[in-house]
């Protein structure tokens, strides 16, 4: 006698799809957003969404999710800018642990995944159209061709093309896009907490490109600059002023693709620090201090 599905396979089927599309939705919803509660709360609307869908009438799971979610993201967007214009001092996304998972074996597409989180790149798509946005995101970090984008967004071929050659011209003159070697940004870093914790600003500003940028972001809730500060002599001096007057732990970890260090206080997360490297030099330097922004990230 043949077996009867029940709803408990159907529901069983129904988690399981969703499941394994979740990375790909929560990358997508991340990149849009910067704001890793926000992305939560798209992706969780995407499974209401998706479990009250007729399942029967959907030839693509996949294609249909990221739609959902890419339309929800544009929302939720458009809903927070506000929210952005008001808050105190520069904003910097919060900070997330990367690891692409075995699912990304190609070195080429694990790059692409961990520039397109980086937090260089996601300060500069703040500046986009929340369509525009959208576009460099399912194109550039996954590679999603032109039809599907299109479609996801309601829009022509034609006009998803322009769109996003509009957003990689923003992105790119935003951010000159350069290759550094994982190895030596690693190696770097490590060499900037030593130069900061030991006190020595020689060391510190030989690693300091001379117009280098600190940009911190603490919403108004924690010290930091309430201005992105310039050159390498400020920089410098900041950074060591503030490594003498606080006692801190640091531990280098993996976050936006790249290794920052997680400064720890009483063991409890303290500040996100990571350094943008161009020509053997650090050219920027990202420091994050909301502690909404640093829960997550709970040792």
């Amino acid at each position: 006698m043949a077996s009867v599905a029940t709803d408990t396979d159907t529901d069983t089927d129904t988690t399981d799809v969703f499941e394994a599309h979740r990375p790909v939705l929560t990358g997508v919803a991340y990149r849009m957003l910067g704001w890793v509660t926000d992305a939560e709360d798209v992706v969780q609307e995407a499974w209401l969404r998706w479990t009250g869908a007729d399942h029967g009438q959907i030839r693509e799971p996949r294609a249909y999710l990221v739609r959902i979610t890419t339309r929800l993201a544009i929302d939720r967007l458009r809903q927070v800018q506000a929210r952005r214009e008001s808050y105190v001092g520069p904003w910097l996304p919060e900070p997330v642990a990367t690891d692409f998972g075995p699912t990304v074996p190609d070195t080429a597409e694990r790059a692409v995944l961990a520039d397109s989180v980086s937090l260089a790149v996601l300060v500069v798509l703040e500046s986009l159209s929340p369509l525009e946005r959208a576009v460099f995101v399912l194109r550039e970090a996954f590679g999603f061709p032109y039809a599907e984008i299109a479609a996801t967004l309601d829009r022509s071929e034609a006009a998803v093309r322009q769109l996003a050659g509009r957003a990689r011209r923003h992105v790119e003159e935003g951010r000159p896009r350069y290759d550094v070697d994982p190895a030596e940004r690693r190696d770097l870093t490590e060499r900037f907490l030593e130069a900061a914790a030991g006190g020595d600003l020689g060391n510190l500003l030989a690693l300091l490109a001379p117009d280098v940028r600190l940009v911190g972001d603490s919403g108004g809730k924690a010290k930091a600059p309430l201005r992105v500060m310039e050159s390498a002599d400020k920089v410098g001096r900041f950074l060591l002023a503030v490594a003498k007057d606080t006692g801190f732990e640091s531990r280098l970890v993996e976050l936006n693709g790249g290794p920052a260090l997680l400064v720890l206080t009483d063991g409890k997360p303290d500040a996100v620090i990571q350094v943008d490297v161009r020509d053997g030099r650090i050219q920027c330097i990202y420091i994050v201090r909301n502690p909404d922004k640093l829960s997550s990230l709970t040792p």
